[in-house]
């Protein structure tokens, strides 16, 4: 059996400072680099025969300096392992600037390898490669073969995408593939599987749950995979609904108690629903009692000013009509309230909410 990592998007030198304060960007770009070199740990006590980066290792293409050394630093420490390495959109320009014996990288044009008796083959995608890769893929379907690619899945072929039906047939067993920020995957067809390893940490609130890598374990013919959650944090997200809340006290226990119970978590709360009391300071409120409970937090208030229906009953006007009609019925109630808040909003505009 021999065992290979799958990862992709790990974006060393990625600013973040849109996303996080100055000096939490900071410990966090100290803990990408980490994770990385933890993540390399990992595969030499694992018995890994190689690592493969399906692209984005750095966020540009002029990396700093800093990280550029940590990266070529992590593979010299590993000489037993053969790190492939294949750029992405970010880094595509990214010049090799050491030469290492377990190094080796691709370029715009099919490129092979052999690491055990498994063919790693790999392309770099660009404008002029993005049609013509599929028809120039040559694979031995005696052999195990991994595809390396970075991109986003698609039906089509073009700029920027990978066409899964064209690849299907083609003697793949694992397509390794970079670019989409979460674990995702599938069939390829009746040989083979893809997957999107995702990215080895969640930069931002918008890069929510389990981050990580894939573990590949070739035996008898066939390979195994399996994902395996990595990251030194988790970017959490709750939703809580302050409909019910009468006041800010309340709502405020409410976001509270939805959220997550981890420290080390990066949090997202969305305040949702109709507030029945002056919520113009609860998202800010809240970001700051939760910012003292967890690596960082950020709040944001999707909520609306409850309707009061005294009010509205007494308009002179469809809605108005509406409402005297649902209050005057002989439902229940709850069931009153159900029906005047999906009729209010079919007659806003909001008919998507329902």
């Amino acid at each position: 059996m021999i065992k290979f990592l799958h990862c992709a998007d790990i974006h060393l030198g990625s600013a973040l400072t849109s996303r996080l304060p100055a000096d939490r960007a900071e410990e966090r770009r100290r803990e990408m680099r980490a994770t990385f070199g933890r993540m390399a740990d990992y595969a030499a006590a694992n018995g890994c025969a190689a690592v493969l980066l399906c692209g984005d290792v750095f966020d540009g293409d002029r990396p700093f300096k800093r990280d550029k050394e940590y990266f070529y630093g992590v593979i010299k420490a590993h000489p037993d392992i053969q790190f492939y390495y294949l750029r992405g959109n970010h880094d595509c320009r990214q010049s090799y600037t050491e030469q290492l014996p377990n190094l080796k990288t691709f370029g715009g044009e099919w490129t092979y390898y052999d690491c055990g008796g498994v063919t790693i083959a790999g392309t770099e995608l660009s404008p002029e490669n993005c049609l013509s890769l599929y028809s120039s893929l040559s694979l031995d379907g005696r052999r195990v073969n991994i595809v390396m690619l970075h991109g986003q899945v698609a039906g089509g072929a073009g700029e920027g995408l990978i066409n899964l039906n064209a690849l299907r047939g083609r003697g793949i067993d694992y397509l390794a593939l970079g670019h989409v920020h979460s674990f995702s995957g599938g069939r390829l067809d009746g040989r083979g599987v893809y997957a999107c390893s995702g990215c080895l940490e969640g930069r931002g609130y918008d890069e929510q749950g389990q981050k990580g890598f894939v573990l590949l374990e070739v035996d008898g013919g066939r390979v195994n995979s399996t994902f395996v959650p990595f990251a030194s944090r988790t970017v959490s997200g709750c939703v809580c609904d302050i409909s019910t809340c009468p006041d800010w006290a309340s709502a405020m226990r409410a976001g509270m108690a939805v959220a997550p119970r981890s420290p080390k978590d990066m949090v997202r709360l969305a305040l949702v629903g109709e507030a029945h009391f002056d919520a113009s300071t609860l998202a800010a409120d809240l970001q700051k009692e939760l910012e003292g409970r967890y690596f960082s937090a950020s709040v944001v208030d999707e909520t609306r000013p409850a309707l009061a229906l005294s009010s509205l009953a007494r308009e002179n006007t469809l809605r108005g009509a509406f409402v005297r009609a649902a209050l005057a019925s002989d439902y229940p109630e709850e069931r009153k309230q159900g029906i005047i808040a999906a009729g209010l909003k079919a007659l806003s505009g909001r008919e998507d909410e329902l």
